[in-house]
């Protein structure tokens, strides 16, 4: 199958992203999660966060996606992607690699099972700001879901790790405009984010 790639990714003020979103970018170390259902526009808004971050800070950046679906061109960044099935066998597989080439940031186009949710959160804690997305609608769905991965004797570690590590959990939602077109609307929410929302 052939699929076509955006040339551009959208930036963040074109989703109507709250201010706060920007804000939490300049973190330097913990988890960002992005949730919804499918075609929310979760990747676009993770798309949209590797764009702003290449445009307004340096680093290096390092992407693991399923597909890859977004082209970035590195600007202020040195921006990596990779993709998983290609460039490796798993996120898990990936994540490790990826901690060993030091990147700044981390995108991990989804958090799937509890290895790859343990080495993000392990990566949030070392000094990496890890941005991932999540199947769930809104922030405390999110952080369950992250945790009930685990098995009972592991939950209260993670419990613990979520509380240090997690900045914000950011909600995208396709919304429909007064003028009839379709939008991403986004909400953050978490300990860094002091919330916003776009009002299409």
């Amino acid at each position: 199958m052939l699929r076509l790639l955006p040339e551009q990714c959208p930036r963040l003020d074109m989703l109507g992203a709250p201010p706060a979103l920007s804000e939490l970018l300049a973190e330097e170390s913990g988890l960002l999660l992005v949730t919804g259902a499918t075609g929310s526009g979760k990747s676009t808004t993770l798309a949209a966060m590797v764009g702003h971050l290449n445009q307004h800070l340096d680093g290096h950046i390092l992407t693991l996606e399923d597909p890859v679906e977004f082209i970035h061109h590195s600007e202020r960044c040195l921006i990596q992607q990779r993709e998983v099935g290609r460039h490796c066998p798993s996120f898990a597989a990936a994540l490790r690699v990826a901690l060993r080439q030091d990147p700044d940031v981390i995108l991990l186009g989804e958090l799937r099972d509890s290895e790859t949710i343990r080495l993000a959160l392990t990566a949030a804690e070392t000094g990496h700001l890890v941005m991932a997305t999540l199947h769930t609608r809104g922030a405390a769905p999110a952080v369950e879901r992250l945790i009930d991965v685990f098995p009972a004797e592991e939950k209260d570690q993670v419990r613990s790790q979520l509380a240090g590590s997690l900045c914000a959990v950011a909600g995208a939602k396709i919304v429909t405009c007064t003028s009839g077109r379709e939008s991403c609307a986004i909400r953050a929410s978490g300990q860094h984010a002091s919330g916003g929302e776009f009002d299409p």
